[in-house]
C-alpha cells in the first residue's frame, strides 16, 4: 500500500485570563456570536473552529500583498478554551496536542493569575506561542481601525497615544513575560521568532491587528512546523477527547480533535477511560461548517463519511458514559481494533501519574489537568499517594483520614476543577481532612504550600513544647524548707528553663525526683522558671535534702538521650542562648558519667 503524506492544519490553542477577550477575538475572525451565547460572555466549554486558508487570505489580503507572502497550509484549527485547563487535557503521545498557542492578554490590565498559569503550562510543554495584546482600542487616544496594525502605527497615531501604548505594552506584557523567563517584544521589532516571543496588538472590537495575528500564526507554522504537520492520510485516525456530552436525538457524544490519519463512517471507536479501553461501533461522524463552532454551531452538524486531520469532530456511538475529557482515541476498521487497544493502553500507561508509598490525594477533571497538577506539586517535592480523575467522593475523604493517622500532613485532598460530592461534604464534617479546591493550578499549589508550612510549624512548636527543656539549678543557702516527701527548697536558675514535671539529677548523675511545684515571689504556682529567677520548688521522689544534696549544690534537669538529639539537631535554633549553654553543659556531664564521648549525638 502506498502511504500518501499531506500537510495538515496546525492546531492552535487560545489561552489567557477570563474576560481578556479570547472568544471575542475568534468571533471577529469567524463573524460569529459565540461570546453572546455563552453564560456571562465567558467560554464555558471547549470549542474548536476551522479557519480555512481562503479566510486567512481574505482577512490578511493587504498584509500578504505587502509582504509578498504565500500560504501553503490548508488552514488553522483553533481550540478555544475556558482557561488553560483544557490545554492541559489536550494531549497526544509525546506531549501537548497544540502545535502553537495564542496567549491573549488585555494590554490595559496585564497579567492575571490565569495568564501566569497559562504561560507556565506553555513553558512546561515547550509549546511555541505568540501574544495577542487585546483591547488596543481602549488605549487612551488610540485611533483604532479595522485592518493591519502595521499600517495603522506611528504616523497615524498622536504622539501621546503612542507613548501610552509603549508604556502599557512594556509594563503589562513585555515585563511580565521577562519575569517569567521569556524574551518578548512587539512583533515588528522581532528579528528571530525562535528566540523572542512576538506580541501582536489587536482589538476584537475594531478588528485591528487580526490580519497581523493570522499571518504571524500561518508564517510560524509554515517556517518552523512543516516537518511536524505531515500526516498519513491513509492511516486510521488518532485523536483526543475534548468533551463528552448529551445531544438530543444522538445520546452521549464525543467532541474530539483528530490530529493524524483519517476517520471513516462505519469504523470502530477505541477510546481510553479510567478503567481501561472502550470499543464502540461509530453510528455517525458529524462536523460543523468551516468557521462554525463545535460547541454551538449556527446550523446542525453535517453528517460526513470521512474526516482527515487536523479537524474537530463530533462522534456518536454507544457506551460512552465513562469516557472523560483528555482520553486518547483511535478510529479504526474492525481488523485493527486489537492493535488500537494495545496502542491506547500503552498511551494510558505512559501518561499515568506515578504515586508514592505515602502522600496526599489529588483529583482533577481531566487526565491532562491531573498531570499538570501533579507536575506542579512534584516541583515542590510533594508526595502523592493517589491521583485520580473525577469528583471528590466520600471514599477519598475516608482514605485521606487513614493517611492522616500515620502523618497529619497527608490528610489532604487537592482538587482541581472538580466538585465535592454531598456524601464527601458530610464525611468532611466528621473528620479534620483539609480539601483544597479551585480552578487555577498554581494558586491551589500555593494555598497547599502555605497550609503545609503553617501545619509543620504548629506540629514543630507542639513537639518542641513537649520536649524536656535543659536547665541548671543551684540550691540557695538557708533555703531548705523541707527535707523530703516532697523536698522543698529555694533555687536559682543558672541556665535554661525549669518546667513543672522535669526530672532532677545531681552532679553524680543520681536521679532525685521530679519538680512537682514552682512558686513565684507571691507564692503563686507557676509553670516554669527562666534563667536568673530565684524560686521555691518542691521535688517529689527519693531526695533527702541535707543528705543527698546540700546548700550551694548544682542540680541538672535530666533529659532522655533521644530528646537531647532532637534538641541538638532539629530545635537548636529554637533554644535561647542560656538554654543552649545548659544543654551543652548537661551533655558534657553525661558523656563523662557514661564514659561515652558520643552520648547525645
Amino acid at each position: 500500500m502506498v502511504i500518501v503524506m499531506a500537510l495538515r492544519c496546525p492546531i492552535v490553542s487560545v489561552l489567557g485570563h477570563v474576560d481578556h477577550g479570547k472568544t471575542s477575538l475568534l468571533d471577529k475572525i469567524r463573524k460569529t456570536r459565540i461570546t453572546k451565547r455563552e453564560a456571562g460572555g465567558i467560554t464555558q466549554h471547549i470549542g474548536a473552529s476551522e479557519i480555512p486558508t481562503d479566510t486567512i487570505k481574505r482577512i490578511s489580503k493587504d498584509l500578504l500583498g505587502m509582504l509578498k507572502a504565500d500560504l501553503t497550509i490548508p488552514g488553522i484549527l483553533v481550540i478555544d478554551t475556558p482557561g488553560h485547563e483544557a490545554f492541559t487535557s489536550l494531549r497526544k503521545r509525546g506531549g501537548a496536542l497544540a502545535d502553537i498557542a495564542i496567549l491573549v492578554v488585555d494590554i490595559n490590565e496585564g497579567f492575571k493569575p490565569q495568564t501566569i498559569e497559562a504561560v507556565n503550562i506553555l513553558k512546561q510543554n515547550k509549546t511555541p506561542f505568540i501574544v495577542a495584546a487585546n483591547k488596543l482600542d481602549l488605549v487612551p487616544g488610540w485611533n483604532s481601525v479595522d485592518g493591519p496594525f502595521v499600517l495603522n502605527f506611528n504616523e497615524k497615531q498622536h504622539p501621546n497615544a503612542l507613548t501610552e501604548f509603549e508604556i502599557r505594552l512594556y509594563e503589562n506584557v513585555i515585563k511580565p513575560l521577562n519575569e517569567l523567563g521569556f524574551e518578548a517584544d512587539l512583533f515588528t521589532r522581532v528579528k528571530d521568532i525562535t528566540k523572542t516571543v512576538s506580541i501582536i496588538p489587536v482589538s476584537a472590537i475594531t478588528g485591528e491587528g487580526i490580519p497581523d495575528l493570522l499571518v504571524m500564526l500561518a508564517g510560524l507554522a509554515q517556517k518552523f512546523l512543516e516537518q511536524h504537520l505531515n500526516l498519513n492520510v491513509e492511516g486510521p485516525a488518532k485523536g483526543t477527547v475534548l468533551e463528552v456530552k448529551e445531544e438530543r436525538g444522538l445520546g452521549k457524544t464525543i467532541d474530539a480533535i483528530i490530529y493524524d490519519g483519517v476517520a471513516k463512517q462505519g469504523y470502530y471507536l477505541v477510546v481510553g477511560n479510567p478503567t481501561g479501553v472502550v470499543v464502540s461501533r461509530i453510528k455517525a461522524l458529524l462536523k460543523p461548517k468551516p468557521l462554525d463552532e463545535m460547541r454551538d454551531p449556527r446550523d446542525k452538524f453535517k453528517p460526513v463519511k470521512e474526516v482527515a486531520a487536523a479537524s474537530g469532530l463530533k462522534i456518536s456511538a454507544p457506551d460512552l458514559d465513562n469516557v472523560i475529557a483528555g482520553s486518547p482515541l483511535r478510529i479504526v476498521p474492525k481488523n485493527k481494533v486489537e492493535e488500537a487497544k494495545k496502542e491506547i493502553m500503552k498511551e494510558i500507561e505512559e501518561t499515568a501519574i506515578p504515586t508514592d508509598d505515602e502522600g496526599i490525594i489529588i483529583k482533577a477533571d481531566t487526565m491532562g489537568s491531573l498531570e499538570a497538577l501533579a507536575n506542579e506539586l512534584r516541583k515542590k517535592d510533594v508526595k502523592i499517594k493517589k491521583a485520580e480523575v473525577g469528583d471528590v467522593s466520600k471514599k477519598d475523604i475516608i482514605e485521606a483520614s487513614s493517611y492522616a493517622q500515620s502523618n497529619p500532613l497527608n490528610g489532604v485532598v487537592v482538587a482541581f476543577n472538580t466538585k465535592i460530592l454531598p456524601d464527601a461534604k458530610t464525611e468532611m464534617e466528621k473528620s479534620e481532612i483539609k480539601v483544597f479546591e479551585g480552578n487555577i493550578i498554581y494558586k491551589l499549589v500555593e494555598d497547599y504550600e502555605e497550609w503545609f508550612k503553617e501545619m509543620k510549624e504548629l506540629m514543630k512548636s507542639d513537639e518542641f513544647n513537649k520536649l524536656t527543656k535543659p536547665a541548671i539549678l543551684k540550691i540557695l543557702p538557708n533555703c531548705i524548707f523541707r527535707k523530703s516527701k516532697p523536698a522543698i527548697c529555694g533555687v536559682e536558675v543558672l541556665y535554661g528553663t525549669l518546667k513543672i514535671g522535669s526530672q532532677i539529677m545531681g552532679e553524680d548523675g543520681k536521679r532525685l525526683g521530679y519538680v512537682k511545684e514552682i512558686k513565684n515571689n507571691q507564692q503563686e504556682n507557676i509553670k516554669e522558671a527562666k534563667v536568673g529567677m530565684q524560686v521555691p520548688i518542691s521535688i517529689e521522689g527519693n531526695i533527702m535534702l541535707g543528705k543527698h544534696v546540700k546548700e550551694n549544690d548544682i542540680l541538672y534537669v535530666d533529659i532522655p538521650e533521644n530528646e537531647v538529639r532532637k534538641l541538638h539537631h532539629e530545635y537548636r535554633d529554637e533554644l535561647r542562648g542560656d538554654e543552649k549553654e545548659a544543654l551543652e553543659r548537661y551533655v558534657e556531664l553525661k558523656r563523662k558519667l557514661e564514659n561515652n564521648m558520643f552520648w547525645g549525638i
